[in-house]
């Protein structure tokens, strides 16, 4: 049976500035994944607009997220990285998807039903709606086979492998006329597809970075305090600051991972420091248990800023001027572009698209 090229597709949205746990779930590991994939990384603007027409700048923050890329490493001379809106196909093919997929497959996502519940329902935008075909387009665009997901987004890839099957299956005939297609199987059965079933990139267990004021919730960029997150835009001094302020209690470090239970605040420092090592929490425990606040969070500082502050400035001189930025995103625009028009020119003929 014939295979599809691997290819890696991930996307961030621009809403707000990324802070830590954007970073250790997301972008640290698109970086790692360059090394050994064919990579396309994307700043999904079309998807920012779903829950919030109107931004404030949402020019402003798509640059930023393309900064935080480049200066956290990704290379955009052997990878792409563009902005969604850039390349309309994105838009075409899901109005496809949109036709393939059912109303009560979109009824069933959970972040829809969050977002819509209650007394938000007649507020919500037909596109918080039919937002996993739009991200099932983004990644099918370029016909990837891989996506690195966190938990919050394997229910929309799951639809993303529901609607590429859907669609295979519905033009298994047209398809075969073409010479676009490969042999796959989908349960027992072979299918001639056009579009492959992608699979998801699990690289380990991510970081669940919690707030710095509330180890119970999620760090997160709408938290009314900015005490709360650390930012990849925030200077050493800050950083520095931010941890130290950062909640804890009275006791001392446990020795092992079990005495972390009921610390909310402890277990997420504690977390922190090893994803920012590249240690276990074990590990962390065997040289900081039995010591003081007073001692570790000292030692945090120093490593945060040893790995976030370099990102931090590069950051800000990218921001400072954004030509190099916009630079970077048009050409990866014009790359991404001549994949997806590929793509869609054989969609429309496998479609009937008269063209």
């Amino acid at each position: 049976m014939s295979d599809f090229k691997p290819l890696v597709f991930s996307g961030v949205q621009p809403t707000g500035n990324l802070h830590l746990g954007n970073y250790l779930g997301a972008i640290r590991k698109f970086v790692a994944l360059q090394q050994d994939h064919d990579c396309i990384y994307c700043v999904v603007d079309l998807h920012a607009i779903t829950a919030q027409l109107v931004h404030q700048d949402l020019r402003g923050q798509t640059r930023s997220i393309a900064a935080a890329f480049i200066a956290s490493g990704i290379d955009p001379e052997k990878h792409i990285v563009f902005n969604q809106s850039a390349v309309p196909q994105h838009a075409e093919l899901a109005w496809v998807f949109n036709c393939v997929a059912r109303i009560g497959w979109m009824e069933r996502m959970t972040q829809f039903k969050d977002k819509s519940g209650g007394k938000n329902a007649e507020q919500t935008s037909l596109g918080l709606l039919a937002y996993p075909s739009l991200m099932a387009a983004d990644i099918l665009v370029y016909r990837a086979t891989h996506v690195p997901v966190g938990d919050d987004q394997k229910q929309h890839l799951e639809l993303a492998r529901d609607i590429a099957q859907k669609f295979n299956i519905d033009f298994t005939d047209h398809i075969r006329k073409t010479s676009y297609g490969v042999d796959i199987m989908v349960g027992e059965e072979p299918v001639h597809a056009y579009f492959p079933m992608v699979e998801p990139l699990i690289g380990g267990p991510a970081p669940r970075v919690m707030s710095l004021r509330d180890g119970t919730k999620k760090m997160s960029k709408s938290d009314a305090s900015d005490l709360s997150r650390i930012n990849l835009m925030d200077d050493a001094e800050t950083i520095s600051k931010k941890i130290r302020k950062a909640k804890t209690d009275p006791d001392a470090l446990p020795s092992e991972v079990e005495g972390l239970k009921g610390r909310p605040e402890a277990d997420n420092l504690v977390g922190i420091y090893a994803a920012l090592s590249d240690k276990t929490k074990q590990e962390v425990l065997g040289e900081f248990g039995g010591q003081q606040f007073s001692v570790f969070k000292p030692a945090l500082v120093d490593l945060a800023v040893e790995v976030l502050a370099p990102i931090s400035g590069e950051m800000r001189r990218l921001m400072d001027d954004t030509t190099h930025i916009d630079a970077i995103l048009r050409k990866g625009a014009e790359k991404a572009r001549a994949r997806a028009d590929l793509t869609m020119n054989q969609v429309r003929e496998i479609v009937g698209f008269l063209q």
